[in-house]
């Protein structure tokens, strides 16, 4: 740097040491003469902050966000069903491939045949008419001790017959045209409508009916020449597979959960939104809103694990198989479980953020050593050469707007994609923090040079 360059630093320098100097003592001049005067010294303004009734407020507008969250996740399952066919389907079409549940159908549905046609009574009046066309003794005989095998030959072949359209791909094809054709099956069992294909009862017995499953195994017994199926009647049977006298309280609350599951979500968020928005505090709000929501979430997870127990200790073995009422129980709960895991991650996450970029000591730490991080690797990859240039230099500009569009995007994404999941969730995540990262890398802060400086004069890095 020329030696007239730093002669004149030097002098500036100086300068300035002497009006900091001058200002210092005016400002004791000024104190000693307000001493002297006896005259009063101006009180320092007091910073406006918020009374502890907008900390209540906040707390109680959480509080109630955190209880109605539970409501809202049911609600919002219950309208997916309710709307969306494809989701119907898929939930319950695969009970018709569960092994478990085809066993119980086939038991109960060769069982209710049994009831209406006498097989043994049936094979003995075939074998009585083979006799009576004149037989010899040691004949007659041998037929006779034949019709308790032959009997339970024709139960074991219905057995099968039943068993294996019951497991065929027919079957599930059937079935899941049924759920298609008919997607009120959900709002039917609820309502107790006489059509559905699961039936609950006044006293809280729910069913499924075999009538249709019945009236297949009779053509495919006939066609295979037991003509004595023709004679089954029609079978309006339904098959209790739980007794719980609590089921019609589940209805009406399921059918006011139903009817709250376009707006409930969005009611909940807001209280949540509203907590934040009024604290004193809102970075600890922030924080303190998620944990409320993930406290919530838990709940529901564990009710749910709690309902399973229950559901399937109140059903006696002898009327449904653990296994199947365990896979009932699995089919109507799953999805809602998973919004709920969802959710629950989805608070962790909120929380986890918001702590990272809130006012607290250890966060503005790893802010700091991250925007270190971040500056040591641009300024080596500026000595090498590589620059991002007036580009990096307008993402810098317009850094702030650029974080609100990501945030605003992955906020879209959560709020807005059904059905909202974990992996979404955490993608999402993933590829937000991502993009932030990208851009604080490709950012290039603007560089300022002092006036009059020469090549040598040492410039400033605004960031």
């Amino acid at each position: 740097m020329p030696r007239s360059t730093n002669a004149e630093l030097l002098e500036r320098i100086a300068a300035l040491e002497a009006e900091n100097a001058a200002l210092r003592d005016g400002l004791g001049d000024a104190a000693t003469g307000a001493s002297d005067s006896n005259a009063p010294v101006p009180a320092p303004a007091r910073k406006h902050t918020r009374s502890w009734a907008w900390t209540l407020l906040a707390t109680v507008l959480i509080v109630i966000g955190a209880i109605l969250a539970p409501v809202a996740v049911v609600a919002s399952w219950a309208k997916v069903q309710l709307t969306d066919t494809q989701s119907f389907v898929d939930t319950y079409a695969p009970l018709a491939s569960n092994p478990s549940v085809q066993a119980y159908v086939t038991d109960q549905a060769v069982t209710i045949i049994q009831e209406n046609v006498d097989i043994p009574e049936v094979t003995s009046q075939v074998v009585d008419g083979i006799t009576e066309l004149g037989t010899g003794p040691v004949a007659t005989k041998a037929l006779e001790a034949l019709k308790g095998p032959l009997a339970q030959g024709i139960v074991s072949l219905i057995h099968t017959t039943v068993g294996n359209f019951v497991s065929s791909d027919a079957f599930a094809q059937v079935w899941q045209e049924a759920l298609r054709a008919t997607h009120t099956q959900l709002v039917a069992t609820m309502q107790n409508d006489p059509k559905a294909a699961v039936a609950i009862g006044a006293d809280g017995s729910v069913g499924i009916q075999l009538a249709p499953i019945i009236e297949r195994v009779k053509q495919l017994l006939v066609d295979q020449g037991l003509t004595f199926a023709s004679q089954i009647p029609t079978i309006d049977r339904t098959i209790t597979i739980a007794q719980n006298s609590s089921i019609p309280t589940i209805q009406l609350f399921y059918g006011v959960a139903v009817a709250a599951g376009a707006w409930l979500q969005w009611i909940a968020l807001a209280f949540l939104v509203l907590g934040v928005v009024v604290a004193r505090r809102r970075s600890l709000a922030l924080v303190w809103a998620s944990v409320a929501l993930a406290l919530s979430m838990v709940v529901v997870v564990a009710g749910i694990g709690i309902g399973r127990l229950v559901f399937v200790g109140s059903v006696s073995p002898s009327l449904l198989p653990a296994g199947v009422a365990n896979t009932l129980y699995a089919t109507l709960t799953t999805a809602m479980q998973n919004t709920g895991v969802a959710v629950l991650v989805l608070a962790i996450v909120v929380a986890v953020v918001g702590w990272y970029a809130g006012p607290f000591a250890v966060p503005r730490k790893l802010r700091g050593f991250f925007g270190a991080g971040v500056t040591w690797i641009r300024e080596s990859a500026e000595r090498h050469g590589i620059s991002t240039g007036r580009t990096g230099e307008w993402i810098y500009a317009q850094r702030v707007l650029l974080r609100a569009l990501v945030a605003v995007i992955a906020a879209a994404l959560v709020l807005f994609v059904r059905p909202l999941t974990t992996p979404l969730i955490v993608w999402t995540l993933v590829v937000a923090a991502l993009v932030i990262a990208v851009l604080e890398l490709v950012q290039r802060p603007v560089i300022t040079v002092p006036e009059n400086a020469d090549e040598d004069t040492p410039v400033m890095t605004v960031s």
